[in-house]
């Protein structure tokens, strides 16, 4: 009787074990997300937010250890809804460690500096935006030769663009770009030749701010681009990609 019993109790524990499992890993996911809503709507700061990431980390480590051991417990009891419930959890729980764990992987794998452009040797300024950037942890000013030198090493593909069109047109296509991307235009200046615009990321929504400057070349027009973070040591190499979609927005782009 005893053995009969443990065996119809077997299925009822993995049952529970996986709906427990699946539950915690549901509560991680939006411990992960609540990172970075956190920050995004000033309900915390930054070391807050990336310590919210951390132990959401922990907690899907954790909650797959449990979802494995009902899984187990479903396999070998016969009961399927436990088998599903476990598994999905499994998933959920390492769809919610991979997503901080891959920011920690782009962030060795990428050069910890924020200030990406197209011309390191005299790199587009703020106007419009200058005071904004005074103001901002990350300042204005360009971090020189040793920021150059670790883009250069990094993305050696970051260079302007030369459009075979007058400098008017070109900045019309940088303007179209820009709205392509959705980026928010802060100034347009076609006497000098400046578009400044601010870009603000989906998830944490850190502001990012973009200034392009377009110059006459031989046959045509220059255009160089400076992206560069309002926070953070790191970009996560996030300024270089924000660099090349506009670099190829800007060649498909035709303004009428």
């Amino acid at each position: 009787m005893a053995s009969r019993s443990g065996r119809k109790r077997g299925p009822v524990v993995a049952s529970r074990m996986s709906e427990v499992a699946l539950g915690l890993a549901i509560v991680a996911a939006l411990l992960l997300a609540s990172a970075g809503l956190g920050y995004r709507f000033e309900v915390w700061d930054l070391a807050t937010a990336f310590t919210v990431l951390k132990w959401s980390v922990f907690a899907a480590i954790a909650i797959a250890a449990l979802a494995i051991v009902s899984l187990v417990l479903g396999l070998r009891g016969g009961s399927w809804p436990a088998v599903a419930g476990a598994v999905l959890a499994l998933l959920v729980a390492a769809g919610t460690a991979a997503v901080p764990l891959d920011m920690r992987r782009t962030a060795g794998a990428v050069p910890p500096i924020h200030d990406i452009t197209t011309d390191t040797e005299r790199p587009p300024e703020f106007s419009a935006l200058r005071g904004v950037r005074e103001h901002a942890p990350n300042g204005a000013a360009y971090g020189g030769g040793d920021v150059a030198a670790q883009q250069k090493a990094a993305y050696p593909d970051i260079t302007a663009a030369l459009l075979p069109v007058p400098p008017a047109r070109a900045l019309a296509r940088a303007e179209a770009a820009a709205r392509e991307l959705g980026w928010a235009i802060v100034a347009m200046d076609p006497r000098h030749g400046r578009l400044e615009a601010t870009d603000t990321t989906r998830w944490f929504g850190f502001k990012d701010d973009v200034v392009v400057r377009v110059s006459p070349d031989s046959g045509g027009s220059r255009v160089d681009v400076r992206s560069v973070s309002r926070v953070g040591k790191s970009d996560l190499g996030v300024n270089a990609k924000r660099i090349r979609a506009f670099l190829a927005a800007l060649r498909r782009a035709d303004p009428s």
